[in-house]
């Protein structure tokens, strides 16, 4: 095809975009915009608030007796509104502490409390069951040494520390929260020979320095620290001793000295208030301008004179784990599925993670089942998930999706994702080719405080003049569906300044969130609407909603981004790109043509080929070194871990200084997208264009 007409074809295809709900016929897509207003209608702050104040009444941690209350709660609920909901129960490797401490024994006596008071204005910092301050699958330890100050503890800092001389062998070091997993600043320090690691909260980050501390603002106070795993995510997910297969009650176990993501050295979490002391009596040199943070201290890097001394221990048991899952089967095509979760598991109580998103399903939910009482049924089957054990490591969804693989990739459309939602900007991440669908969502739905279209927002704050899904790496609950069975998801959710100043403390909770973020839960109602728009029209979408013209051009993109760093020939991978440009713009003419015309025989073919698709882009051998994680195109990044790295195959390897490798890594990428085109040219057969 020559390229003018790929390029005019592809132009016509952005007109079509700005002017119709893609999926759908003009016709339809007037009865569509009918179903959606009433839709959009049912979500209420009022009772978003009330399954906040009951989910996040108590402290709720995975493996404990109150997260499966909460589960069967949510249980509950689903089944007043009419759903076939049950619960599917896994187990997993969920170590709670049993023994910590910290103490720094020269050149001055200190000894950590590890512990996080009660505030006289925020009831539940004093509910009973709280899950302490800990790093779940830290190893067990009882090591000292001399403290090394090493700022967020990436593999950068590391270099910087050896250029100064100083070398962290046998030492304890201490790292800041941020810019990274805080498994990858563990991962990094035992790499570096480490005998144990502190992370701890620095003001800078998110407390004073950002704004007012809890209870006066949102930030995090200084005896507040962050709780959280530090498993070797972007290595793997989910229970640790099961890897690649789901952990059942009964069924088959790794040993834990077989397991890849835990940690091999003591991990612990402390506040600022508790990291001062050591850090004031840490000499060496200066820290670099760019480690400084905002105590108020000199801070040198050492190593020593301060000596330290951590202690951990766990109790290594296996545990229960409880996944709400709701359905609501199609009338036409129930064996297509599209699914939207979040998790209802935290680290205490929870009130923005993860119970600000989870309340915002439920109304998602509840709003369906308004619909089927007035005699509508979805033309595909809706499920609802809420997840357990996320924080620990996406467990509860990545154990689901290793049981159910063979099923999900047989039927399931898209995968639909939230965490926390606590008002503000809407941040979406997705797969390219759900770019113009969402595009569209958020074109037709609101900000509550503003009433402005979301999309006109996102790109006005963007200042780009076409708003693009952020790729995705880690850190919630779409990881096992996009990264290891290849479903073409989206990440979704409100979230404003200060969201994180309370993150996985006693203080995450209904106090802190109705005083500083969604106090009259308008953006739980906001959320809900957008789901239910993106939900409702997958469901009813006669040819589903995906585009294949940004996939091309944002893949080669990245490409030509790599290709600045010379990894080598990456001229079989635009070579593929050049396929898959001219079968995307063949394939959007032919479904434009087709609107309203194709049998029910050619739509069923052509949305098999759209569901496949993203399947297409996995490489079952997976990524190097980590072949848990199969997506070509994306992957949490070995030392970014929550974001992504695009074409991780080549990028990755590069990064580490192999280049053979990241050469290796072109083939398999060229192969995905000749996948891709292969079945983009599937759905254009069915069609009947060619």
């Amino acid at each position: 095809m020559r390229r003018g007409l790929v390029v005019a074809l592809l132009a016509g295809q952005l007109v079509w975009g700005q002017t119709q709900v893609r999926g759908f016929t003009e016709d339809q897509a007037a009865v569509l915009r009918d179903l959606e207003r009433k839709l959009k209608a049912v979500p209420d702050p009022v009772r978003a608030r009330a399954y906040m104040e009951k989910m996040a009444a108590e402290p709720h941690h995975a493996g404990a007796p109150a997260t499966k209350a909460v589960a069967e709660y949510a249980l509950g609920l689903f089944q007043q509104w009419g759903y076939d909901a049950k619960i599917e129960v896994f187990e997993a490797l969920l170590p709670f502490p049993t023994a910590r401490s910290l103490e720094m024994t020269a050149p001055v006596k200190f000894k950590a409390k590890l512990a996080e008071p009660v505030l006289k204005e925020d009831p539940d910092s004093g509910d009973k069951n709280q899950l302490p301050l800990y790093n779940a699958y830290s190893a067990s330890g009882d090591v000292a040494g001399l403290l090394v100050y090493v700022n967020y503890g990436v593999p950068e800092d590391y270099e910087r520390l050896k250029k100064l001389g100083i070398d962290v062998k046998g030492k304890v070091v201490i790292a800041r929260y941020g810019k990274s997993w805080r498994g990858t600043k563990a991962k990094t320090a035992q790499e570096n020979g480490a005998v144990g690691c502190l992370i701890y909260s620095d003001p800078h980050d998110d407390g004073f320095f950002q704004g007012d501390v809890f209870p006066r603002g949102p930030f995090r106070p200084g005896v507040s620290a962050q709780r959280g795993s530090v498993m070797d995510m972007p290595v793997m997910v989910g229970d640790p001793l099961s890897p690649g297969w789901a952990s059942e009650p009964g069924g088959k176990r790794l040993k834990r000295e077989e397991a890849i993501s835990i940690m091999k050295i003591p991990v612990l979490p402390v506040s600022w208030e508790e990291a001062k002391p050591l850090l004031e009596q840490l000499g060496g040199p200066v820290a670099p301008d760019s480690w400084r943070g905002a105590l108020p201290l000199t801070y040198h890097v050492g190593p020593g004179p301060a000596n330290v001394r951590m202690k951990t221990d766990f109790d290594w048991t296996s545990k229960p784990v409880y996944n709400v899952v709701a359905t609501m089967t199609g009338r036409e095509l129930p064996d297509e599925w599209i699914i939207y979760g979040n998790h209802h598991d935290a680290w205490v109580n929870g009130a923005s993670d993860p119970v600000s998103g989870a309340v915002a399903l439920l109304e998602t939910a509840r709003a369906f089942a308004e619909l089927k009482k007035q005699g509508w049924t979805p033309r595909r089957t809706l499920k609802f998930a809420l997840w357990d054990a996320e924080e620990f490591g996406l467990v509860g969804s990545t154990e689901w999706v290793e049981k159910h693989r063979d099923e999900l990739q047989r039927k399931a459309v898209a995968y639909f994702n939230s965490d926390t939602n606590n008002g503000g900007k809407l941040g979406a991440g997705g797969v390219p080719m759900l770019n113009t669908f969402f595009r569209e969502v958020m074109r037709d739905n609101v900000d509550p405080q503003s009433n402005r279209d979301l999309l006109t927002l996102a790109e006005e704050d963007d200042k780009k003049p076409r708003f693009k899904l952020s790729p995705m790496g880690a850190g919630s609950d779409y990881v096992a569906f996009l990264h290891h069975a290849g479903i073409a998801s989206l990440n979704i959710g409100f979230n404003k300044a200060g969201g994180n100043g309370t993150y996985h403390s006693i203080y995450d909770s209904v106090a802190w969130f109705t005083a500083h973020m969604d106090s009259d839960f308008q953006y739980s109602r906001a959320l809900a609407q957008v789901m239910g728009t993106a939900m409702l029209r997958m469901s009813q979408a006669p040819v589903l909603p995906f585009e294949f013209g940004t996939v091309e051009s944002t893949v080669r993109e990245w490409t030509e981004e790599l290709a600045s760093k010379k990894p080598g020939d990456l001229g079989a991978v635009r070579q593929a790109l050049d396929g898959l440009r001219a079968a995307s713009a063949i394939y959007e003419a032919a479904y434009i043509k087709a609107q309203g015309k194709a049998t029910p025989g050619q739509l069923a073919e052509v949305n098999r080929a759209l569901r496949e698709a993203e399947r297409t882009l996995t490489d079952p051998a997976g990524l190097a070194g980590r072949n848990w994680y199969k997506h070509t195109l994306y992957a949490p990044g070995l030392y970014t871990g929550y974001s992504a790295r695009t074409l991780p195959g080549i990028r990755e390897p590069l990064d580490l200084g192999r280049k053979s490798e990241a050469q290796a890594g072109a083939g398999p990428l060229a192969a995905a997208i000749q996948r891709l085109t292969a079945k983009v040219r599937q759905a254009t057969e069915a069609l009947g264009a060619i």
